[in-house]
Parts: structure tokens; sequence; C-alpha cells
């Protein structure tokens, strides 16, 4: 069992006016020149349908597809003070842990206002964050409505019970060299399984750390997910399932793989809904 996950379209009709250029604009508010750091603040800008005034985006921020004609102005956690000074913004709107702090000092000299958007790994934080980018943009009821709209699809997404026998589910970050990187506790990856009716079967610290042969045969995972991949990052399956560390789990015997976009996964943005509903269909089987 392979399934392989690579974009789903922005909800409703909210977002579709806003990638459409449609009826919802209004009067631009304070902040016409808008730097977006982290995938799901842009998603967000754009599902607001603000997006007409970026001038620039981070590498993360690869969705929807327009927003990569846009300048980037590098890593979210690796931005220089001279990138974003570059593109002239006069509000940056950023996740939480973009930086370094020493770029966000250079930025607050030069007088450029710059929003910190909460992070967090549940359905609370989808709508702390788009309230969030929303306020930035001064646009809080177009805020609010998107809010509600993808609020009341992850109440559709999220299962109303767990399943009586929940799917185990290990997330590898990476696994180059055969040294296997997994979400403990306190991770989006965390966050979406426990959503989609799953258990996280890594247990025992928080974050994303190296785990040893041992502790993986022990977590004994049903299902492996990974971000879809390509490039030096990309690993097909059968490599995955030769590695001596996840050869010996379930996982490996029925060759159960998910892999999922990782923004899409992992971006605690308005797609949510869908990736909750994507990633439990791939564990459960769907309609």
């Amino acid at each position: 069992m392979s399934f392989r996950i690579t974009s789903v379209p922005i909800l409703g009709a909210v977002a579709l006016a806003a990638l459409t250029g449609g009826a919802l604009a209004q009067d631009v508010a304070p902040g016409e020149r808008v730097l977006s750091v982290g995938g799901s603040v842009t998603e967000i800008v754009y599902a607001l349908g603000e997006q007409d005034r970026l001038v620039a985006r981070d590498t993360t921020s690869s969705y929807p597809p327009e927003v990569l004609e846009l300048p980037d102005v590098g890593y979210m956690r690796a931005l220089s003070p001279e990138g974003v000074l570059s593109v002239n913004p006069d509000l940056v709107i950023a996740e939480a842990g973009s930086g370094p702090a020493e770029t966000i000092d250079v930025l607050e000299e030069a007088a450029i206002e710059f929003v910190a958007v909460p992070d967090g790994f549940d359905r609370d934080t989808v709508r702390a964050k788009i309230e969030a980018v929303a306020a930035a943009l001064d646009v809080a009821e177009k805020g609010a409505a998107l809010a509600d709209e993808v609020d009341a699809a992850l109440a559709e997404a999220i299962p109303a019970e767990m399943p009586e026998t929940p799917k185990r589910v290990m997330f590898i970050l990476t696994a180059q060299g055969g040294r296997i990187m997994a979400s403990g506790t306190d991770t989006t990856a965390d966050g979406i399984i426990r959503m989609s009716g799953a258990v996280n079967a890594v247990e025992g610290f928080d974050g994303y750390k190296p785990v040893s042969e041992e502790a993986i045969i022990a977590a004994a995972p049903d299902v492996i997910l990974m971000m879809d991949r390509g490039g030096e990052h990309a690993m097909s399956d059968d490599d995955l399932f030769a590695l001596p560390a996840v050869s010996a789990t379930p996982a490996a015997e029925s060759r159960s793989v998910v892999r999922i976009d990782g923004l899409l996964l992992l971006g605690f943005g308005p797609r949510t809904p869908d990736a909750v509903r994507s990633l439990h269909d791939a564990l459960y089987g769907g309609a």
C-alpha cells in the first residue's frame, strides 16, 4: 500500500475568489508592500484575497503555484537583512520561528513592521493563524469568514471518534544515509497524525530527532508517513523498506507508506481540512 498526495485545492468560495481576483476584493488596507514568510502565511494571504499586496515570499512559500513568480528572499529561518530590505516591504508577516533575531532587529530599526503569527499543532491553531494574518492586513472581517469556513471543514474532516484499532504512524522527516529522523510529540506531524484519527508510533521525546534502530522496532509502526519529495531527498519504497530499522516493522511487512506534499501536510493553513481528510483516507480507506 503506497499513497502519494501532492496537492489539494484551497477550500471554498472565499478562497476561490481570492485566487481568481473575484468580488471579495476590497480597498487595500495599510501595509501595501507585504513580505510573506512561511508557506501557511502565504496561503492565508491568498485565501483572504490579499495577494496583490505581496511583493515577495520566502522559499517555503510554494502554494498556490503563482506565488513562485514573486521574488524569493530565502529560507524563513535564515533570512538576511539585505534580502528582505531589497524588496522594500512596509510589512513582514512571518510564521513563528522565522529569523534569525538579528535580521528582525534590523527590520525594527528600519521601522518595518514585523508580525509573528502564532504556532501550534491543533485545530485552534489554524483559526488563530488565519485571524492573525487577517489582523495584520487589517481585513478582520474577511479573516473571520475564512476562519469559520476552514474550521467548519475541519470539524467535518476530523473523525468524531478514534477507530477501535487506530493505526500507528511514524513520520520520517529524513532518512539520508540510513539515519532516520522521526517526529516525536509537539510537532506539526504529530498534530496532523492525531487529527486524522491515528496515533504517533514514536513516543518519549518532543520535536524531530534521530531515532535508533531499536526504538523504531519497538515503535512498531503500521504505516510510514513521509513528505512527497523529489531530487536528492527522494527515497523509493524499495530503499525505504530495505533500511534495517524499517524492515523489521509491521509497515514494512505490508509495505505501507503514505507520501503527502509537505506544505499541505504540515502547513496548518487553509488546506488543513484537506490534509486531514487525505491522510485519514490513505490510512483507513476513503469512500
